[in-house]
C-alpha cells in the first residue's frame, strides 16, 4: 500500500513538473490565445451587463450552465458554489493539452471585464506564473486559515475565487484536483491548493495582490477611482498604482460595481458623454396610434400635496394615445377626494381604455394599491406599468415616450426639487440600508453630467417592463420599509437593475412635508415651498413681459402704470385671512422688480402695513370719496370683471382729470400715493367689485 501511494506520489510530481514547464520559455501574446469562461445558469440582469462587457473588448467567451437547475447552495448568503468547479472539470477536459490557450475563469452575474484579450495576456505573462488568482483583503469562508498564507508586505493576501486566469493544461489540472461537492465552497477548494506549498510552487500559483488584474472591490471601494481623459474612462487602484482589467463586485460591493458600470467600459466620458445611451434603445416614431405599447398608468396620492388638479392636467397632457393607457388612481386623503372626482368628468372618462379609482373610504393602503397595480398590469396584458405620485411635476409631455424607447427594466426620469439636490433617485447606499451620497450624485442631479444611470434606489415617477413585472409580486409590502424603499431593496436584492434618466428635463419634484389644508384655498399659500408651481397658478402669465424693457408698460394716467401681475385664480382665491407674511414676500417678490423700472432711482423696501381687500356692492359701499393714499406708493389689483362681475366702478384721478373704468381681472395698477395723485373710486351699480390694495413704504 505505501509503495502504491510513492508511486501516486511521483506521477503527480512528474505531472505537475511537466504542466508547471508549460511557458519555461516566454513567448509572446500573439502566439496565446484567451478564452474566458464563466457559469451562469440566468440571463440576469448582471449577466447581460457582463457579456456587453466582453462584447465591448472583443474577448471570447465560454458561457457554461445557462439554464440548469443551480445546486450551488445560497452564495449571496453562505459559502458554496461547488457546483461551478464540477461544470468547469469537464469543460476543461477539453482544453488540457492546448499550452497556447490561455483560460480566464470569472464570475458573471458580477463582473465586469474592462480590457482587450492582448492586455490580459500581457499582464498575466508580466506575473511569470502558470495560473495566477484574484487576490482579497479577507480570509474567507475559512479565516482560520489566514496564518498558513504567505506573507505579503504591500497588496492583498488572501485568495478569492471570482477570478483566476492561467495556461489550459495547469487550469484543468487544478479545477480536478480533487473532489467536490456541489454545495461545498468553491473558494475553500482553491485556496486549499494554493495553500499547499509544495503544490503552489511546482504549479507556480500566484495571487495577483495588488489588482494587476482582477479588482475585487469588497472592502476596497476606497481604493479605486474612475480616471477620465476626453473620449476615455478607466479603472485606477490609487492604493497600488495599478489599472485593473477585471472589477468584481464581490460579497456586498455590488451596488458600487453598478456605479462603475455608468462608466465602464466604454459608457461614458466627458467628449461624448454617455455613449451606451443608444445601445438597445427602441422607437415608437413609426408605430400607428392602436400599435403603441398597452400602458397601466398608475397615479397616487398618499399625502396631502399641492396642486392635484394641476397633476392631472399635466398627465392628459402627456403626448400618448389615451386609448392605450388603462388608468389607475389611488387616493388616501380625504380633502383630495373632491379635486379627483371633479376632474373626471365624462369628457375626460371617455379618453382612456379604462380607469380605476380607489378613494380614502375603500381603505386600501398604500403598498396594497402599488402591489394592485402590478397585478392588475398583467391582468390587462400590459407592456408597461408608469406609475406617478401626486408630488411629481411632469413638464416634458413626452416623458412616457422617451422612457419607453431607452428600453431598460426598471427606469425612472430624474426629478428633484427646485433648486434643491433632493431627489427622486439615489446613487449609494449606507451601511444603515438608507441614503449615502455617491460620487458623482451632484454632477447627475444638476445635470453636469447626462446618461442612464444603474441606481440603487427610485421612487416617484418610474417606467417597468411587462417582463420584470411578473418577478416581482408584492415587492411594495408589506414591509417596516416605505413601499418605495421596500420596492428598490426588492429590485436589489434580486438582481434587478434600476435605472435613472437625466438625458432630457423631466420637471420637479413638489415640497409635500409642510402642506396644510385647513385653508380655504391651499395652494395659495405654497409661495415659499413651491414657488415654480405658485407662479403658474398664481401668476399672471404675461407678468414677465414687465421686465422686458422693449415692451413699453401701460401709462392711462400721468404716473398711474397698468400692467399684468396676476390670474384668474389668484384674483378669486384672495380672500384669506392671515396672510401677510405671504403676501410681503408677494410684494418684495413680484412688485419691487417693477417699481424699479417704472421709478428708476428709487429703491423700495417692500414695506406695508395697510394691505386689504376692498369690496364694492349698490347697496353698501359703492364709491370711494377722494383722497390722498399713506403710502409712498400704491397698488391697486381688480379682482374682478367690470361687465361680467359688476357694472360701472373703475377709478378717477382728480388732479389730471384721469379715469380708468375697463380694468382688467389681475391687473394692477401702480402709482404714487401721498401728495400728487388725489383719487376716488367710482360708483357700482350692480353687482360686487372687489379690488387688492397695499399702500407701499409708508
Amino acid at each position: 500500500m505505501r509503495t502504491l501511494r510513492c508511486v501516486n506520489c511521483l506521477l503527480f510530481f512528474v505531472s505537475t513538473v511537466l504542466l508547471a514547464d508549460v511557458r519555461s520559455v516566454e513567448q509572446g501574446t500573439d502566439e496565446l490565445r484567451l478564452l474566458a469562461i464563466t457559469v451562469a445558469t440566468d440571463e440576469t440582469d448582471g449577466y447581460k451587463r457582463f457579456m456587453r462587457s466582453a462584447k465591448v473588448n472583443n474577448i471570447d467567451v465560454k458561457v457554461l450552465g445557462m439554464g440548469e437547475e443551480w445546486r450551488g447552495g445560497d452564495v449571496k448568503n453562505y459559502p458554496g458554489g461547488g457546483h461551478k468547479i464540477n461544470i468547469l472539470k469537464k469543460e476543461t477536459e477539453l482544453y488540457k493539452n492546448d499550452s497556447n490557450l490561455v483560460l480566464m475563469f470569472v464570475d458573471s452575474y458580477d463582473v465586469i471585464l474592462l480590457g482587450k484579450p492582448e492586455e490580459f495576456l500581457k499582464k498575466f505573462l508580466d506575473f511569470k506564473a502558470n495560473m495566477v488568482f484574484s487576490a482579497e483583503g479577507f480570509c474567507w469562508p475559512d479565516r482560520w486559515l489566514k496564518d498558513q498564507y504567505p506573507e505579503v508586505i504591500h497588496g492583498k493576501k488572501y485568495l478569492c475565487s471570482g477570478g483566476f486566469i492561467g495556461y489550459a493544461p495547469v487550469f484543468h489540472q487544478v479545477v480536478t484536483d480533487h473532489v467536490i461537492e456541489d454545495v461545498e465552497d468553491d473558494q475553500l477548494y482553491y485556496t486549499k491548493i494554493f495553500l499547499d506549498k509544495q503544490k503552489r510552487d511546482q504549479l507556480k500559483l500566484r495571487l495577483d495582490n495588488k489588482a494587476e488584474i482582477f479588482m475585487n472591490l469588497n472592502g476596497a471601494e476606497e481604493e479605486v477611482e474612475i480616471k477620465f481623459s476626453d473620449d476615455k474612462a478607466w479603472l485606477v487602484n490609487k492604493e497600488y498604482g495599478t489599472e485593473p482589467l477585471v472589477a468584481h463586485g464581490n460579497g456586498p460591493s455590488k451596488l458600487f460595481l453598478n456605479y462603475l458600470d455608468n462608466y465602464l467600459p466604454d459608457k461614458w466620458n466627458f467628449k461624448d458623454e454617455c455613449t451606451a445611451c443608444s445601445e438597445d434603445r427602441i422607437s415608437l416614431g413609426s408605430l400607428k396610434e392602436e400599435e403603441y405599447p398597452k400602458i397601466l398608468m398608475g397615479l397616487f396620492v398618499e399625502k396631502p400635496t399641492p396642486f392635484i388638479p394641476e397633476f392631472l392636467n399635466r398627465m392628459m397632457q402627456l403626448e400618448y394615445p389615451k386609448k392605450r393607457i388603462d388608468l389607475f388612481i389611488h387616493n388616501t386623503v380625504p380633502y383630495h377626494k373632491s379635486q379627483i372626482g371633479e376632474w373626471l368628468t365624462d369628457k375626460i372618462k371617455r379618453q382612456f381604455n379604462s380607469i380605476t379609482v380607489l378613494q380614502p373610504e375603500d381603505k386600501v393602503t398604500e403598498y396594497q394599491a402599488r402591489n394592485h397595480a402590478i397585478e392588475m398590469c398583467e391582468e390587462k396584458k400590459c407592456d408597461y406599468l408608469f406609475t406617478v405620485d401626486g408630488s411629481v411635476v411632469l413638464t416634458n409631455k413626452n416623458t412616457l415616450k422617451i422612457l419607453i424607447e431607452q428600453n431598460r427594466p426598471v427606469l425612472a426620469p430624474i426629478v428633484s426639487r427646485h433648486g434643491k439636490l433632493w431627489s427622486n433617485f439615489w446613487g449609494a447606499l449606507g451601511s444603515d440600508g438608507f441614503y449615502a451620497r455617491s460620487r458623482d450624485y451632484l454632477a447627475i442631479v444638476q445635470r453636469q453630467r447626462k446618461g442612464v444611470w444603474n441606481s440603487v434606489f427610485i421612487s416617484s415617477v418610474f417606467l417597468i417592463k411587462k417582463e420584470v413585472l411578473k418577478k416581482i409580486h408584492g415587492s411594495f409590502g408589506p414591509s417596516q420599509l416605505d413601499p418605495d424603499m421596500a420596492m428598490s431593496k426588492f429590485l436589489r436584492d434580486n438582481g434587478i437593475f434600476m435605472y435613472a434618466t437625466n438625458l432630457h428635463e423631466f420637471g420637479r419634484l413638489l415640497e409635500t412635508e409642510n402642506y396644510r389644508t385647513d385653508h380655504l384655498h391651499n395652494d395659495l399659500w405654497e409661495l415659499f415651498d413651491n414657488k415654480l408651481d405658485w407662479e403658474e397658478k398664481y401668476i399672471h402669465p404675461n407678468y414677465s413681459q414687465n421686465s422686458n424693457l422693449s415692451i413699453s408698460i401701460e401709462e392711462p394716467c400721468p404716473d398711474v402704470y397698468w400692467f399684468p401681475l396676476v390670474s384668474d385664480t389668484f384674483a378669486k382665491h384672495l380672500i384669506e385671512i392671515g396672510y401677510e407674511r405671504h403676501w410681503l414676500h408677494f410684494l418684495k417678490e413680484y412688485i419691487v422688480p417693477v417699481n424699479g423700472r417704472l421709478y428708476p432711482g428709487y429703491n423700495s423696501e417692500a414695506r406695508s402695513i395697510m394691505n386689504f381687500v376692498v369690496k364694492y356692492d349698490p347697496n353698501r359701499q359703492y364709491y370711494l370719496r377722494p383722497h390722498h393714499d399713506a403710502s409712498t406708493y400704491t397698488i391697486n389689483i381688480a379682482l374682478t370683471r367690470p361687465g361680467k362681475d359688476h357694472g360701472g366702478g373703475g377709478c378717477r384721478f382728480l388732479r389730471y382729470n384721469c379715469q380708468v373704468t375697463e380694468t382688467r381681472r389681475g391687473w394692477s395698477f401702480m402709482h404714487p400715493g401721498r401728495l400728487t395723485h388725489y383719487h376716488e373710486g367710482l360708483p357700482v351699480t350692480w353687482g360686487k367689485r372687489y379690488i387688492m390694495i397695499s399702500f407701499i413704504d409708508p
